[in-house]
């Protein structure tokens, strides 16, 4: 597990960085999706064939470590920075979330339908 920390690392800091800059460029001063760019950059990193051809099998496993532990991560602190900001910005931030929930819960059968049987079917078997 201590695999990819440093990578993890050296991600978080060139996305703070380029969060920072951007935050500068556009004259509010401060990080705009630093964590997001980290993550991409991680992400980017990580599903690259030749970075998995020239590192040895322990960093991988650590590194996909990592990844699936990064992104659940930011997801979460980012929804709690949500919430509280729509709980102090009145009742129509408010309702306009409640609202993206409501339409993201309905379009699940509809995305359901794109899904086809044979992928299902595919990963249950590599699952077993």
């Amino acid at each position: 597990m201590i695999y990819g920390v440093a990578l993890l690392a050296g991600c978080m800091f060139v996305g703070s960085f380029i969060g920072n800059l951007l935050g500068l460029l556009t004259g509010l001063g401060s990080d705009i999706g630093g964590v997001g760019f980290a993550m991409l950059l991680l992400l980017i990193l990580t599903n690259s064939k030749k970075f998995s051809k020239i590192m040895p099998e322990g960093y991988v496993k650590g590194l996909n470590f990592w990844k699936e532990m990064f992104i659940p991560v930011v997801i979460a602190m980012s929804a709690s920075q949500n919430v509280i900001s729509a709980l102090d910005g009145g009742i129509l931030a408010l309702v306009s979330g409640l609202g993206v929930v409501v339409v993201g819960f309905l379009l699940i059968p509809v995305f359901n339908k794109f899904t086809s049987k044979t992928a299902v079917d595919e990963e249950k078997t590599e699952a077993e």
